[in-house]
């Protein structure tokens, strides 16, 4: 089977360790042996986290820009609703479903525009877009593929501001640097092989040091201090 699937992740944190604002998006084709992304579409959206609940409509928007040139089986979207078709999912039935009343108030704004996407997706490629969230491992690699890329995005911004940043990781990961590539490697049981990778192919990583330390106010997740070299 193969699918694509979407997320946003790793942040941009305060000196008190409080994410700021969500660095990168990406959608993914994953296909077996389902332990890494085969082909990926990212973007930097540096948006803020107290205003990124909507993030989701642009992660099933990349997700329909990707159909364009590969093709998949099924469209996995990071919205844990029980892994309903998102253009057949109601007002009614989101009401009925176990979600807190601020996450219900916010899918109900958008569920107009992924009903949409979801929509044009299945008409056009004859595919369904799942709402299965972190249930599927397409979207967990999608997560580790985000912070990967949004590794380099931050190097970026650190660089080009000549100020150091502080980059909180996606959950219970860690990255490692080789062959020109930032690789997040996932630390869940039964993970062990599940990783996400982004290709340097700027020689950004050449410009700044990576520190990784755990973060002291989220247990199970890791931060990168990221310093512009001299």
């Amino acid at each position: 089977m193969r699918i694509i699937s979407a997320d946003s992740a790793a942040a941009i944190l305060d000196d008190k360790f409080n994410p700021l604002q969500l660095v990168a998006s990406v959608a993914v084709l994953v296909e077996a042996p389902y332990r890494e992304a085969h082909i990926r579409l990212a973007e930097p959206i540096f948006k803020e986290v107290d205003d990124s609940f909507d993030v989701i409509v642009n992660e099933a928007q990349l997700c329909q820009v990707l159909l364009e040139t590969v093709q998949a089986d099924v469209v996995h979207l990071d919205s844990s609703l029980g892994a309903v078709p998102v253009d057949e999912l109601s007002p009614v039935e989101l009401a009925n479903m176990k979600v807190s009343n601020k996450a219900r108030g916010n899918l109900l704004k958008i569920l107009p525009k992924l009903r949409r996407t979801a929509g044009e997706i299945r008409r056009k490629h004859g595919i369904e877009m799942l709402a299965i969230g972190k249930e599927s491992i397409a979207v967990r690699i999608a997560e580790l593929t985000a912070g990967a890329e949004a590794v380099l995005f931050a190097c970026g911004k650190a660089v080009d501001e000549r100020e150091p940043l502080m980059l909180g990781l996606p959950t219970r990961c860690e990255h490692r640097v080789a062959d020109n590539k930032v690789y997040l490697h996932s630390l869940i049981e039964a993970e062990h092989d599940v990783r996400g990778y982004a290709n340097d192919t700027t020689d950004i990583l050449g410009k700044a040091r990576l520190t990784e330390m755990l973060n002291p106010v989220a247990r199970g997740f890791r931060a990168l201090k990221i310093t512009p070299r001299t």
